[in-house]
């Protein structure tokens, strides 16, 4: 395996260790889901929130096994597309001089990264609002089970101009970044504090870019998630706790421009940019320390 390879799936899965309890908060508010513990009176409306959505030592990394194996794959897929496409298109990856190329590089990277992110992002995000104890593996069984691979990649097409858009601005704000602040004349320690500082902007640019895509790919992917599986498979674990012993029809499931004006009926344009705020926070620390990683293990694994 290249180095970029190995660069990028250590990268990714050091991001995800790192970011999952924010994205936990991110996906939920997403969702629309609205935990309600029983808290008392005194408690403060932040303590209310965190342990709203952390409500047990697990919660933490909820979630979070699909997107470690997924991600840090997905990210190694990234980073080779990436740079192999740059060198097509007559750049050079250690040191793009054509920005323009770079968004299309990055864009073509994550194009390439949809057969991993698609089952991803549907596994991660529906155990995430899940009210009951389903993990990523029971999920997946089930989906696969009762679905097929079809079901895995529901959601896939928003996923993927997601992808597209968003990766192609990731490596776009980062390099411009990159050579808007760096100079030769910079130490060790000023070029690694710079890219921290690159990566964390280049992911919260990112995630600005291609927030509505998110919020609404959220939303198709989890629509069915208090619903499904125990009411095909006599799985009662997985049920929602409010649905217990109802026998509730199974939900016809709507498209993603349905689902998109759905949520702006009910929630107006603010819904498309709820959570922006605890995800750009993530976007950053995540995205410093994954280019940091990525950048000193190119470094590691290029030493002769």
């Amino acid at each position: 395996m290249s180095a970029d390879f190995w660069a990028g799936y250590l990268s990714g899965a050091a991001g995800i260790l790192i970011g999952n309890p924010l994205d936990l908060v991110k996906t939920r508010l997403q969702a629309g889901s609205s935990p309600s513990p029983t808290l008392d009176s005194a408690t403060s409306p932040l303590q209310q929130s965190f342990k709203g959505h952390f409500d047990r030592a697990g919660t933490l990394v909820r979630g979070a096994t699909a997107p470690i194996l997924g991600y840090g794959a997905l990210n190694a897929i990234l980073f080779v597309s990436y740079n192999r496409t740059l060198s097509l298109l007559g750049d050079s990856p250690s040191a793009p001089s054509n920005l323009w190329r770079v968004w299309l590089a990055g864009s073509a990277g994550g194009l390439a990264t949809f057969v991993v992110s698609a089952p991803t992002e549907l596994i991660k995000c529906r155990a995430q609002v899940w009210k009951g104890n389903a993990s990523s593996w029971s999920i997946a069984r089930d989906t696969w089970k009762y679905e097929g691979i079809r079901g895995l990649y529901y959601g896939g097409g928003i996923t993927s101009v997601r992808d597209a858009v968003g990766y192609g601005f990731y490596f776009w704000s980062y390099e411009w970044s990159k050579q808007t602040f760096s100079s030769p004349e910079d130490t060790d320690r000023q070029t690694a504090l710079k890219v921290l500082l690159c990566g964390g902007f280049a992911g919260i640019v990112t995630w600005a870019s291609i927030f509505p895509l998110d919020v609404v790919k959220t939303r198709v992917q989890t629509q069915l998630s208090h619903l499904p599986y125990s009411l095909r498979s006599e799985q009662r674990g997985l049920l929602h706790p409010e649905l217990e012993g109802i026998p509730t029809p199974q939900k016809k499931r709507l498209s993603t421009l349905h689902v998109a004006r759905q949520a702006y009926q009910s929630d107006g344009a603010g819904v498309f940019f709820r959570g922006l705020g605890i995800c750009s926070i993530r976007a950053f620390v995540v995205n410093a320390v994954q280019w940091a990683v990525y950048e000193w293990m190119m470094r590691l694994l290029q030493q002769p």
